[in-house]
């Protein structure tokens, strides 16, 4: 399969000039660069007895579209009297991430962002909220975070570096702004794409649209039998702001993922009787163990840059990935054990 796959499109991809990058290699991985007739391209290698285990190839630039080296202005008449190409909903971390690239390619782009500050989806969230990711792992394109950032970032600290991104890359964001709508012309390869913006519609006409809604963008609120009569209250997590007045009230929070422990965590410190609903057994680690074995040699602290590591950790097939994870937590289990042992 993959001879046939090389066979079709070799002659069109063109690839040439390559070039191994971390000379000596390593006895198991090996990086490499080489060119196509699109652009420049990176290599990532894992060897096993001999054999490829696993290979990943990229492209970082465009021949014929090549990075401007800064972030250039932001263009008032964007969306006003000129057209942009791209319109993203969505004014998070994915929506200015791609936005900022785009800049940089010289694409115009507008961003579409509800809320009436860039950085507001985190800004809005219960008070306890700090990433579960570590900073090494969530750098933004272009601008990193600073050497002295916290390891896990809170929320707020967050929302206020969203926001100085965009003022900084100087990006195109439409707050108070919903996407009302949109339809696709085939004949015209546009978008015709309606915008509440400010109480009053605009229509813009880009070539491309982009959701960068968020996998968690919309709640998913059950139906449950007898909401209406319950006296106390009942609220979905995106709506959650935090445990205050909760003291010596019972509280229940159904499901046992990263915001299910935060809220019940925060109950408990204001004193309330709290306890979680789950459907199955929960695996539960320490981060000190988590990051030390399932992030070492890619996101850590002196670890390879960003863009490297993320070629790295995509480099892993998800089913490979998901024994390369049993693996690991097995490792997590025993470490986490002997912390406990030695308290």
């Amino acid at each position: 399969a993959i001879r046939r796959l090389l066979e079709q499109t070799l002659a069109r991809t063109k690839p040439t000039s390559w070039r191994l990058t971390n000379q000596p290699a390593s006895e198991n991985e090996a990086w490499f660069t080489f060119e196509t007739a699109a652009g420049r391209a990176v290599g990532h290698l894992r060897l096993r007895d001999n054999c490829a285990y696993t290979l990943l190839t990229a492209l970082r630039t465009l021949h014929a579209h090549p990075e401007r080296p800064g972030p250039g202005t932001r263009d008032a008449s964007l969306g006003v009297t000129t057209q942009p190409e791209v319109v993203i909903v969505g004014g998070g971390q994915g929506g200015i991430a791609l936005a900022a690239r785009l800049k940089r390619l010289g694409v115009p782009a507008i961003i579409i962002e509800k809320n009436a500050r860039a950085g507001d989806s985190w800004r809005k969230r219960y008070a306890s909220l700090v990433l579960h990711d570590p900073v090494w792992y969530d750098h933004l394109p272009y601008l990193p975070f600073p050497a002295h950032w916290p390891v896990f970032t809170p929320k707020d600290k967050l929302a206020g570096w969203l926001e100085s991104y965009v003022v900084a890359l100087e990006l195109n964001v439409w707050t108070k702004a919903r996407f009302v709508g949109g339809d696709y012309d085939e004949g015209a390869a546009r978008w015709t794409v309606r915008i509440d913006r400010n109480g009053g519609e605009r229509v813009l006409h880009p070539r491309h649209l982009v959701l960068a809604t968020g996998m968690s963008g919309v709640p998913s609120v059950p139906t449950i039998a007898g909401a209406e009569t319950f006296a106390g209250r009942i609220c979905h997590s995106s709506a959650h702001t935090g445990g205050e007045g909760y003291a010596g009230k019972h509280a229940v929070v159904v499901g046992s993922c990263n915001s299910g422990h935060d809220i019940a965590q925060d109950f408990y410190e204001r004193g309330a009787r709290v306890t979680i609903v789950q459907r199955s057994s929960t695996y539960v680690m320490s981060s000190e163990n988590g990051i030390k074995v399932l992030f070492a040699g890619v996101y850590e602290e002196g670890g390879p840059p960003v863009e490297d590591a993320d070629l790295m950790f995509a480099s892993i097939p998800y089913p490979l990935l998901a024994d390369m994870h049993r693996d690991a937590t097995t490792t997590i289990a025993a470490l986490d054990r002997e912390m406990l042992d030695g308290l």
